[in-house]
């Protein structure tokens, strides 16, 4: 019997080895990950993207001006007669030292009735050009339009048929999809707080004032969308 004992022992360590073994060796980007962090990890690269490409979509003058951002990696819009826009993003926020803010999770809605054929999945990044576009965004339930003005950074790519870099709109959305947000599909659009995923990203406690204005929180798997803005 103790034979047979020491040989599942030895079985039990070896196999418990191997785990460890294929853990070192697959790559990272190949394990499982939470859903914040694969939105983290897709928001860094929609910024990356963005920014590859400074003549087709000047988003780096906007980017260093701004007061914060909100990064939706993937906005899915679709359907027929009845229209609906949705994804999930990152809210960040600049400090006064110039320093990106760790990453608060939201959700954007929106809906619209017309005539819709088929669908599209866009990245988008809004640009928040003031303290008030900021503290909008921390209310529970922001709502798009309204006393803000929303318009777009580059002619065809949204909202507005304006290419100006007056910086004169509290708003900015800047997004590779001509005509994302046509015909002012994206009034009355709201962005809600995920609150399960800043709880489960960051801890208990983890509002979004608490971590992109007091800083209360981080997370290191973050750093390198945080590196990747300017």
């Amino acid at each position: 019997m103790t034979a047979i004992m020491a040989s599942v022992h030895r079985r039990f360590a070896l196999f418990a080895s191997l785990l460890v073994a294929v853990a070192l060796i697959v790559p990272s980007h190949l394990m499982a990950a939470t859903d914040q962090e694969e939105i983290v990890t897709k928001s860094r690269f929609t910024v990356e993207e963005l920014l590859a490409n400074p003549d087709e979509l000047p988003i780096a003058d906007y980017l260093e001006r701004a007061k914060g951002v909100l990064v939706i990696p993937s906005l899915i819009k679709g359907g027929f007669i009845l229209g609906a826009e949705g994804g999930s993003g990152v809210l960040m926020v600049r400090g006064s030292d110039g320093t990106w803010s760790n990453p608060a999770f939201y959700t954007l809605v929106a809906g619209s009735l017309g005539l819709q054929i088929g669908g599209q999945v866009s990245e988008v990044i809004f640009t928040l050009m003031n303290d008030d576009a900021v503290k909008a965004m921390l209310k529970d339930e922001f709502k798009f339009g309204g006393d803000l003005s929303v318009a777009v950074g580059h002619k065809g790519a949204g909202i507005e048929a304006s290419s100006s870099t007056n910086f004169e709109a509290d708003i900015y959305a800047f997004s590779k999809a001509v005509g994302l947000f046509g015909g002012g599909s994206l009034e009355g659009a709201k962005l809600f707080t995920r609150e399960e995923w800043n709880h489960g990203y960051y801890g208990d406690g983890a509002t979004p004032e608490a971590i992109v204005i007091e800083r209360r929180f981080s997370n290191p798997q973050s750093s390198k969308l945080r590196d990747a803005l300017p």
